[in-house]
């Protein structure tokens, strides 16, 4: 997994980015990119998921705790998924349901 935690701004929104796939390895980085983001002041945290391509139950805790932290922090954090595997697995454990998520990038910015 590859995490570009400077991938720029959408709107208001801070954006990072992960590429590759969000399992027991990438996981813990992308958890540690979303601590550092909140802990450096950001508000509003859109994570895109575009190049992911593989999510585990690893993966899934993390988008959960990002959401938790997120939310004692007074932020936002939203999701941008491309890959409907992807999605299909959000969808199944019903994530859709606590997580704003756009498939597109662009929608993001357009909603601050």
């Amino acid at each position: 997994m590859h995490i570009l935690t400077d991938a720029g701004r959408s709107g208001d929104w801070s954006v990072l980015a992960a590429v590759g796939e969000l399992d027991v390895v990438g996981a813990p980085e992308l958890r540690q990119a979303v601590l550092r983001m909140l802990h450096a002041g950001e508000r509003r945290v859109a994570l895109d998921l575009s190049g992911v391509d593989f999510i585990d139950s690893f993966g899934l805790g993390v988008l959960i705790g990002a959401l938790k932290r997120a939310r004692l922090a007074d932020a936002e954090i939203c999701l941008v998924i491309t890959q409907r595997r992807v999605m299909r697995v959000i969808e199944i454990c019903d994530l859709d349901r606590v997580f704003t998520i756009y498939s597109d990038l662009n929608a993001v910015g357009a909603t601050s």
